[in-house]
């Protein structure tokens, strides 16, 4: 993976970054595998990583894709669309 561009934003408390992930004569990866490569290649929770978009140009073995890592995994929940939530996996919950 190449890192295009990454920022902070101090005011959300979050980190915003743009990565192209190649993945020549396979397909686009799943976002469960690219949370999990991510949050172990940034050493951060996977509760508190959300991958926003993932963009693959037909027939390009390579893909753009935007991902959030909030300092506060709670902030992810305020500033997040549900949809997005959904869609890397939803909410989890620990009872104690």
């Amino acid at each position: 993976m190449e890192v295009e561009s990454d920022r902070y934003n101090p005011l959300i408390g979050r980190r915003e970054i743009v990565l192209k992930a190649g993945h020549p004569l396979k397909s686009t990866p799943s976002r469960k595998d690219l949370r999990a490569r991510l949050a172990k290649v940034y050493g951060v929770d996977a509760s508190r990583l959300y991958v926003r978009s993932i963009f693959t140009r037909y027939g390009s073995g390579e893909s753009r894709v935007k991902v959030h890592i909030y300092d506060v995994a709670e902030r992810a929940l305020a500033f997040e669309p549900d949809y997005v939530i959904e869609r890397n996996g939803g909410v989890e919950f620990k009872t104690e």
